[in-house]
């Protein structure tokens, strides 16, 4: 192990003990670092952390660049503390700050199309797979890493519970389950333990190969199901991501709140609970960007102003 390698270890093991999982940036980070080696190269500049970000076949996305030096540059940041050799790009070295999307809010019909899709994947196992995921995600708003990592231990069906474990800041949850995703986790798991390669596999979700899911080809695979469905993007920073299935659910549930007449800020900590957040206040993020909420929300401002008789 280089110097480099070790100093990013360690740098990795204190932000995970703040809670940070960072499996994308420890593998950006180890891209960088051979870069590095193979270039004969021992210390973090600003000229080699803007060539590895925007090497050739990275992505010609402005906004992935930005993303892979701000890798780098959190990284720097750690390493000039321990040698003031190291240099830190600076946050605007790209010419743009990494922004967040606008939340694509999927309509029933496009969750639809998104699991009618998956028949055009291949093999039983892969259309079964990816239509469940694609639906609990839809139903639960869980992350895509947790439904990933869930494990077959981690559905109870006579309580119809599935129990998310060392999630996101090192927190577990318990998340009651509707009956009909009960059913639906029921019958993917039939699929699945007939399978020949499914032994073995404590993994919830496999792969046709019997092994747990990896993130990046589920993203790859969702690109694939989204053109299937033919979705569109809204505008330049409004596209249809998988995340997205989130931010549904998250908006979906004020909605149902507001219309069935129930008392909503009371409630907000419990959405924030089946979320995984650790405040209430993280939970505002899912909640924007919504047509809906803001009408709802201009017709009780329009209730209270108006005069009472």
């Amino acid at each position: 192990m280089t110097a480099l390698e070790q100093h990013a270890a360690d740098y990795l093991q204190i932000r995970r003990a703040l809670g940070f999982k960072l499996e994308r940036a420890e593998k950006l980070l180890a891209q960088y670092l051979a870069h590095l080696d193979t270039t004969g190269q021992d210390r973090l500049t600003v000229e080699n952390a803007l060539a590895w970000a925007r090497l050739p076949g990275a992505g010609v996305s402005g906004s992935w660049w930005a993303f892979r030096l701000s890798v780098v540059r959190s990284f720097a940041t750690y390493l000039h503390a321990v040698d003031p050799a190291h240099e830190i790009p600076p946050a605007d070295a790209l010419g743009r700050r990494i922004r967040r999307s606008v939340p694509y809010l999927y309509t029933e019909q496009e969750i639809s199309a998104l699991m009618a899709a998956t028949s055009r994947l291949r093999g039983q196992l892969r259309q079964t797979t990816y239509r469940t995921l694609i639906g609990l995600l839809a139903v639960t708003g869980m992350r895509v890493g947790e439904a990933i990592r869930l494990d077959r231990c981690d559905l109870d069906v006579g309580n119809g519970l599935l129990t998310v474990r060392e999630s996101k800041f090192g927190k577990s949850r318990e998340l009651p389950l509707h009956p009909s995703t009960v059913t639906a986790l029921r019958e993917y798991l039939r699929v699945r333990d007939a399978h020949q390669n499914a032994q073995g596999s404590d993994a919830f979700f496999i792969s046709p190969a019997g092994t747990r899911l990896i993130y990046c080809n589920v993203h790859a695979t969702f690109r694939q199901l989204r053109a299937d469905a033919g979705l569109r993007p809204r505008s330049p920073v409004c596209r249809p991501r998988i995340h997205d299935l989130r931010h549904r659910f998250a908006v979906q549930t004020l909605l149902d709140w507001y219309r069935d007449g129930v008392d909503v800020p009371p409630r907000l900590p419990l959405l924030s609970t089946y979320l995984g957040h650790t405040h209430p206040r993280h939970t505002f993020w899912y909640l924007q960007a919504a047509p809906e909420l803001m009408a709802i929300a201009g017709q009780r401002l329009e209730a209270a102003q108006e005069p009472q008789s």
